[in-house]
Parts: C-alpha cells; sequence; structure tokens
C-alpha cells in the first residue's frame, strides 16, 4: 500500500467514526425532546422554548457533568463508558431496541437483554413444543431463561433453583451431580467455560458476567485454572454424553439457534443421536413428571414412597 493509499484509508475511517458521533449526538437530541419533564420525575415548570428535556437536566439526571454531555451531543471525540450509556438509556427512557440501538452507535458492546424480556411467553412455548426432545433457552451470561419438561428430566428442574444458580455454567462447574451425570466431564467443561469466555470478553465491565466469573473463580479450581489460559471457543454442532441415574447412557446432538429478535439469547435443542437415545425420550418428561411429585410432596411435608 502506496503512503497516499495509506493516508486516504486512515481519512476515510476517521471521517466514518465522525459520522457515527453525529449520528449519536442526532439520536440523543432525538430521543431528549420527546421526554416530558414529568416522566423523568421533573416539575413542569415555566413554559419551555423547546420540547422534551433540556441538556442541564439529562446530564444531572444521568450523574454527568453538563459540559461533558453538551461535548457528546456536539459530536466531541470523546469516550462514553457503558456505565453510563445505561444511565442515558434510563433517563430517555429508551426501549430495549432504542438501547442497543444506542450502545452499537458508542462503539460498545450491546447490553445482554434482561432475562424477564428474553425468555418471554413465546420462547417459553417454543421450548415446550420441543418436547420430548430436551431444550432450553440461556442469555448471554448463560443464565437459564425457559426450558421443557425433557431438559428437567435430564439435568434436574431448574424450576426448584434460586435465580442465582439458575445458570447453565455455575450448574456444571458447581453441582456434584452434573460431574456423575456428563460422561465426559473435563473435556465438555472445559469447552462451555471456552465458549463463555468468548462472550464475557465481548461484554466488558458487564456485572451479569463479572459477578458470576468472580463467584466461579472462588468456588471451583478447574474454573479459576482454566479460566487464566484465556482459551476461548465459538460454538459448534456438539456431541454430548450422559450418565442418567435412572435411564443409563443417553447421547446428544445439540443444536443452536439465535431469535432474531432477541439478542444475546440462545436457543438449544437436543436431538438424540442413536435409536437407544430416542426411545428413552417419552421417559424424560417422565422422570421430570416424577421428579416434581417428590418436590410436592415434600413442600407439603408428606413421606416420599419408599
Amino acid at each position: 500500500m502506496s503512503g497516499r493509499e495509506a493516508r486516504g484509508s486512515g481519512e476515510g475511517t476517521a471521517s466514518d467514526a465522525a459520522e457515527q458521533r453525529r449520528v449519536l449526538a442526532a439520536f440523543l437530541r432525538s430521543r431528549r425532546e420527546r421526554i416530558a419533564p414529568g416522566d423523568a420525575g421533573l416539575p413542569a415548570g415555566p413554559r419551555r422554548r423547546t420540547p422534551g428535556l433540556r441538556r442541564e437536566e439529562v446530564a444531572t439526571l444521568s450523574g454527568v457533568s453538563v459540559t461533558w454531555y453538551t461535548w457528546l451531543e456536539q459530536a466531541r471525540d470523546i469516550t462514553v463508558s457503558r456505565q453510563v450509556l445505561h444511565s442515558l438509556a434510563r433517563v430517555l427512557c429508551l426501549s430495549p431496541a432504542e438501547t442497543r440501538h444506542l450502545f452499537a452507535l458508542a462503539g460498545q458492546p450491546l447490553p445482554a437483554p434482561a432475562a424477564a424480556q428474553a425468555g418471554g411467553r413465546t420462547l417459553q412455548r417454543l421450548v415446550d413444543a420441543l418436547d420430548p426432545h430436551p431444550a432450553y433457552v440461556i442469555a448471554a451470561n448463560w443464565d437459564l431463561l425457559a426450558w421443557n419438561r425433557a431438559e428437567a428430566g435430564l439435568i434436574g428442574d431448574p424450576a426448584h433453583w434460586g435465580d442465582p444458580e439458575r445458570n447453565l455454567l455455575r450448574l456444571v462447574f458447581t453441582d456434584p451431580r452434573i460431574r456423575t451425570l456428563l460422561a465426559d466431564w473435563p473435556d465438555q467443561a472445559r469447552t462451555l467455560l471456552e465458549q463463555y469466555r468468548a462472550g464475557a470478553d465481548r461484554h466488558p465491565g458487564d456485572p451479569a458476567f463479572t459477578r458470576l466469573t468472580a463467584d466461579l473463580r472462588e468456588r471451583s479450581a478447574e474454573f479459576r485454572t482454566w479460566w487464566d489460559t484465556h482459551d476461548i471457543a465459538e460454538f459448534r454442532p456438539t456431541r454430548r454424553v450422559f450418565d442418567h441415574p435412572h435411564l443409563g447412557r443417553l447421547t446428544f446432538d445439540y443444536v443452536k439457534l439465535t431469535p432474531v429478535d432477541t439478542p444475546g439469547v440462545t436457543l438449544v435443542s437436543c436431538m438424540p443421536s442413536d435409536d437407544g437415545t430416542a426411545g428413552k425420550l417419552g421417559e424424560l418428561s417422565a422422570y421430570a413428571d416424577g421428579l416434581e411429585a417428590v418436590s410436592q410432596r415434600r413442600a407439603e411435608g408428606a413421606p416420599s414412597p419408599r
């Protein structure tokens, strides 16, 4: 590449960055002007010359200086943190789609969607329809958002776990049952960690990832050792072998799908890879129903049948 071509390339990159800052500034102004003072918890006050909130009001409510926010709307070349973006999204009452757009314009990794939004009724109905094939939905940080009866029969029912424990990676590294359930636990656990690491590195500073990583480093020696290698992996269709306590050897091929309307959320479907596993699919849901019955009897104080 010649010096002229290199300069032209650099100028193009700088021009693109400047244009993105102008788009970000225009987007912020448009969102600010549509928010009434009352929507932000402010008194209406005297008649305003322009609609919406003033710059100083947005700055105060977001916890930043007026000068800094003014520079942001002037498309100055300044750094915008994820924390500030979250504050601006809250003050400007941005929708999930608008929030993702804001992060993209600011050049920051997209925020993971909230579990309550990502694991809604539609996805739950979808995984239910896949029964008797095990299926589940996970967030970007591997929180379990939805699952069907067959999945509950395979790994245990997440409905009976507390919210912090309802995470697939936490389950793999801290639940002794899973070490027995996964026929080749070390290889499978390390592969899952490397996939999680790839996602975590794309969400620096995200509290959901930060808390989970710190907790697993403390609770699992294997997680701590493998995490420090910085190895990453992307998901590829894979085969997992289970030694189920009541159904014996089960082998599934895993397929992942990403809904286009919920970025960061993944649906995982498990297809039997042999006739023996296929013939036991119906028993998985029945086993989950049996676990539910036992749990209900315990909740009611009745003894379990012997």
